[in-house]
């Protein structure tokens, strides 16, 4: 988080914080579901998968661990291209006056919360017709939610 950024400064202490991270979702219609023309009992969803991590949120300000969390963050990114820029790759003294305009903010997990919905409440062919439907949409959000209501499938199930 930018130093010049107010958030964080009102924080003195380790507080109780809640960090949502939300995963693929998407609209679901009705009309993927073949149960619409048996009878009609159907109803638009939202397919979604979250996490809620719980825990207690402090400030960072240390040189050493800054550094090691941008760099830990800047491999992660850079992994999957072809000439992956390192931090090393800057002068150290820039890297110095960056790492000085920003504070570090961790969250010691204490608890873990994931739901999903993944019309894992539906038939097998209504599921199938949700994946169908999805993948006929051709878009990265669309095909991440089919891949998710496939794997819910079960094992013995062909999608």
């Amino acid at each position: 988080m930018a130093r010049a950024n107010p958030q964080w400064q009102q924080y003195t202490q380790e507080t109780e914080a809640l960090a949502i991270f939300s995963g693929p979702q998407h609209y679901v219609t009705p009309a993927w579901y073949p149960t619409k023309k048996e009878n009609g009992k159907v109803v638009p969803t939202w397919n979604y998968l979250v996490v809620h991590a719980r825990g207690l949120l402090s400030f960072q300000d240390e040189p050493a661990w800054l550094l090691e969390n941008v760099q830990s963050l800047t491999d992660a990114h850079e992994r999957s291209r072809d000439a992956p820029w390192r931090v090393t790759d800057a002068p150290p003294d820039y890297i110095d006056n960056m790492l000085r305009a920003i504070v570090g903010v961790e969250l010691k997990i204490a608890s873990l919360e994931g739901k999903w919905k993944v019309s894992q409440n539906r038939s097998l062919p209504d599921r199938q017709g949700v994946i169908a439907g999805l993948q006929s949409l051709k878009s990265t959000d669309a095909d991440e939610m089919a891949a998710l209501v496939r794997a819910s499938l079960p094992d013995s199930q062909p999608s």
